[in-house]
């Protein structure tokens, strides 16, 4: 994997821990809490809750970053919470993608997202739920395209989503970790969530280069994960 979608990653990570030392010690963080977190999601029990669903699946159906979505649920509830509710977020913005692509967007998508159809079809074919599982750890790719990819290709609705929902876990909990107001040491709880970040990108990265029997979700891809196979790739665009 190289180096600079780890530095990606990081200064994702850095960034939004920072935007939490804000909320919590300035008077911008202060405005954004009263008039948003503290005053329609935080201790509003389940209303509070199906709102933040609500408001995330729509943002991430949109485009805006799951990881965002995740570092608000865990600023808003606990670790745990926020992480559960960060990952059902993001999977139902997936499945308004999802079902907009496969019943909506057809003919538009298949003209312009056809071939990258093709080659995530041929890519899960064999074992579709692991291989979802697989594109979602991965640390590159868009979350949107892949969410309309899908929904054009011959996925089974629920493979997708199930293995959207598990693949979705590790890095959500990365993010919630960050955002939370969890009582153990700033440092530390940065260390662990860096730490949680590698694994999870490396084990994605491991499990593509090991499972991906000759296929491929594209040169970027491959590119981006150190994947020197080239021809494999071209060969794939071009079937």
């Amino acid at each position: 994997m190289k180096a600079r979608i780890i530095v990606k990653g990081l200064v994702l990570i850095l960034s939004l821990a920072l935007l939490g030392y804000l909320f919590k010690t300035s008077d911008l963080g202060n405005s954004v809490n009263e008039a948003w977190i503290d005053a329609r999601v935080r201790g509003h029990g389940v209303n509070g809750a199906l709102l933040f669903l609500l408001m995330g699946g729509v943002f991430t159906a949109l485009g805006l970053p799951r990881q965002i979505i995740a570092f608000l649920g865990g600023y808003a509830f606990s670790v745990g919470l926020g992480t559960l509710l960060g990952t059902l977020a993001a999977l139902l913005g997936c499945i308004l993608n999802f079902v907009y692509a496969r019943f909506f967007g057809q003919g538009l998508l298949r003209a312009r997202l056809g071939a990258r159809a093709g080659r995530f079809d041929r890519f899960i074919h064999e074992h579709p739920f692991s291989m979802t599982v697989l594109i979602r750890l991965l640390p590159v790719g868009s979350n949107l395209l892949t969410n309309l990819v899908a929904g054009i290709s011959s996925i089974r609705p629920a493979h997708f989503f199930l293995g959207t929902l598990l693949g979705y876990l590790p890095q959500t909990l990365v993010f919630a970790l960050v955002g939370s107001g969890v009582h153990i040491a700033p440092a530390l709880k940065l260390a662990l969530a860096i730490g949680l970040f590698l694994v999870s990108g490396a084990l994605g990265a491991y499990l593509y280069r090991r499972f991906r029997h000759g296929q491929s979700l594209g040169d970027q891809v491959d590119a981006a994960l150190d994947e020197t196979d080239t021809g494999v790739a071209r060969e794939s665009l071009s079937k």
